[in-house]
């Protein structure tokens, strides 16, 4: 028994000896960094959707003898006027909610809402239409919390001005209006800023387009400019110089 403990003994002694050793390091060889090539594909530019000007929509609805399209920002028709009515590439909340999954990707912003023979569609920027709508298929929109307007239009002796409603107190005191009642008619319009929005209005029976500032932003040329969404969903005005025939311009005042 005692030969057995010492000969136990022995060889713990070299099972710890041997794992003490210190283990030697092989040289590390310099090795020559290779940039590694970026294998992404960028995304091709669609050669009939020139962006001229990144604040608007690559496709503008325009009308052509009775019926509507969709222009580039050069002007060219991508898709012909077939249509009656022919709203902005936006999202429709009714198709995003639907009950059935497989539709919700028609009401991104990548597809436009038309209107041929009093059938409603979806359509692509190809001009394909990718759906007709069925009320069977809408959902419930899901409405964001709803953004107060900084400001008013305010009526004094018969004129419009405006006014910023959480600071105004005294009318009397011409340094409260942001704008001086002095136009024929004054509308804000729909926008995603509440701070900057642009305002239609009516000088000597014509309309042009100012902002908060009184600065003129659209000209006093037009007999008529639609109190519409087309500022919020596509950064653009619905003009008409004779009242019948409306189509749009940009913030320069360009007309698409």
């Amino acid at each position: 028994m005692k030969n057995a403990v010492q000969i136990l003994c022995v060889f713990i002694s070299i099972s710890i000896f041997s794992q003490s050793k210190t283990v030697k390091k092989l040289p590390v060889k310099n090795i020559s960094k290779t940039a590694v090539k970026n294998t992404t594909p960028k995304a091709k530019s669609d050669p009939d959707l020139p962006v001229i000007n990144p604040d608007l929509p690559l496709l503008i609805p325009k009308k052509k003898d009775n019926n509507f399209g969709y222009v580039n920002q050069k002007g060219k028709y991508i898709i012909q006027p077939e249509y009656h009515i022919a709203l902005f590439f936006y999202e429709d909340c009714n198709l995003l909610n639907s009950p059935n999954e497989k539709l919700r990707k028609f009401g991104t912003a990548d597809y436009a809402t038309v209107e041929k023979n009093e059938i409603s569609y979806r359509i692509d920027k190809t001009g394909k239409r990718v759906y007709q709508f069925r009320q069977s298929d809408l959902g419930k929109c899901v409405y964001k919390e709803y953004v107060q307007q900084l400001f008013q239009a305010y009526v004094m002796n018969g004129f419009y001005g405006i006014i910023e409603k959480s600071v105004f107190k005294n009318p009397q005191d011409y340094r409260h209006f942001k704008i001086y009642p002095q136009y024929e008619y004054l509308y804000i319009l729909e926008g995603d800023d509440v701070a900057n929005p642009m305002i239609i209005a009516s000088k000597n029976n014509v309309f042009g387009v100012i902002n908060v500032d009184g600065n003129i932003i659209i000209p006093f040329e037009y007999a008529d400019i639609k109190r519409n969404f087309s500022w919020k969903l596509g950064r653009m005005f619905d003009v008409s110089k004779d009242g019948k025939n409306y189509y749009y311009v940009d913030s320069k005042n360009k007309t698409y």
